[in-house]
């Protein structure tokens, strides 16, 4: 399967009509966008790509499992938090790890972001246990090995908490991951379920527990819960801009270089495609999404509505130059045709038509950067980031 880097050879592609509804009456207000074009919206990405998180999991338990004052060489507190479903208790949880600002008296704001590795290679702390989830590689990741994606000194000084999990404490990455996961602990059918078109997958699974986060958070005092901002970076850039799009408790959401599935225009088919994620990742999906491989302008919907799902929340989108498997224009364009629904909040856009130079970042309430270096999230992202938090979630 050959891969396009050519612009000059992406063929036209009409994008699904944003502010039309179904039955083909126009959309207006931002009243009718709330109503009426979000829900149709937000149900077609349910049946087409994400599939739909189930009604009901019965309560959600939360148990302290560790608490130090003095992290962070005593700029931070350190909670581990397990969360559970008391109503389902095959499935082993999940721990969540809370780093808060000891400086503020006031509740804090909060990333709350999946890590591709245990906690303990968020952090360089020699005093946290590694993890030991039976059966997994986990033990033998080395500490502090994702922790300069998650600058906790950065993050703490600015006066924000951060709120992480692993991923695969809700489900393992691979195609038969789900079997040892949240979706086969809540399906009647366990293990033996055969998915069907409209049901969940993994970045389903992955964003339900995002939310599951938000839960705890509206119960800790030194949180300010009115402030989550859900952060995600590839594979879990797009679970964070699914979770921001069913989830309104998360006031702002961040993408970083997401790509396909994520902010990355489906229809440009400029670097990953449909077809190659679907090939490689099908467990990610709903089965639908797989029927718009080679398909692409079948499918009812387009990632910039993925986007406009946020409104009227602020949004930042990020690419690297060097990532053009993401498709950077495409995450662009994505925030650029979303600017139509957050013009009927009165909310301002990129305030440019054309994909910015390289490290020059731009936008208002939809905020996006292209910079410079390969895929990955790095202090330059968190510097904006913050910034970005800090004028629309902090001031």
């Amino acid at each position: 399967m050959n891969t396009n880097y050519d612009e000059s050879k992406i063929a036209p592609y009409p994008l699904p009509e944003l502010l039309l509804k179904t039955d083909g009456r126009p959309v207006q207000t931002a009243d009718a966008w709330t109503n009426q074009r979000r829900p149709e919206i937000l149900a077609l990405f349910q049946q087409h790509v994400y599939g739909k998180t189930p009604a009901t999991w019965g309560p959600v338990a939360f148990a302290t499992k560790d608490v130090k004052t003095d992290a962070l060489n005593g700029k931070a507190t350190r909670k581990i938090i397990h969360i559970s479903l008391p109503d389902y208790p095959a499935w082993q949880g999940m721990d969540l790890m809370l780093y808060l600002p000891n400086g503020p008296a006031k509740p804090a704001p909060c990333f709350v972001g999946a890590s591709f590795m245990p906690n303990h290679a968020v952090t360089s702390e020699l005093d946290l246990p590694l993890s030991s989830r039976s059966g997994s590689q986990d033990e033998q990741t080395p500490r502090g090995a994702e922790s300069t994606r998650w600058p906790l000194d950065m993050i703490i000084s600015h006066g924000f908490a951060l709120a992480t999990y692993h991923y695969g404490d809700i489900e393992p990455d691979s195609t038969d991951g789900w079997k040892h996961g949240v979706r086969a602990t809540l399906s009647n059918d366990g293990p033996h379920t055969t998915w069907k078109n409209g049901d969940w997958g993994a970045i389903g699974a992955w964003a339900w527990g995002l939310s599951r986060i938000a839960d705890y958070l509206h119960t800790d005092l030194r949180i300010n819960a009115h402030q989550l901002a859900v952060i995600g970076h590839s594979r879990l850039g797009k679970t964070a801009l699914w979770a921001g799009a069913q989830d309104p408790r998360f006031a702002l959401v961040i993408s970083n270089n997401s790509g396909e599935g994520g902010a990355a225009l489906m229809r440009r088919n400029f670097g990953e495609t449909t077809a190659t994620i679907t090939q490689a990742f099908p467990h990610w999906f709903t089965p639908t999404y797989s029927s718009y491989a080679n398909n692409e302008s079948a499918c009812p919907v387009d990632q910039h509505m993925l986007i406009a799902l946020a409104a009227p929340r602020p949004i930042y989108i990020a690419s690297a130059a060097e990532d053009l498997w993401a498709d950077p224009k495409g995450e662009f364009l994505s925030g650029l045709h979303a600017q139509r629904v957050y013009a009927l909040f009165g909310k301002q856009g990129y305030g440019v038509t054309e994909q910015p130079p390289l490290d020059t970042p731009v936008g208002d309430t939809i905020a996006y950067h292209i910079r410079t270096g390969k895929h990955d999230l790095t202090r330059y992202d968190w510097e904006l980031y913050l910034k970005f938090a800090r004028r629309h979630l902090a001031s």
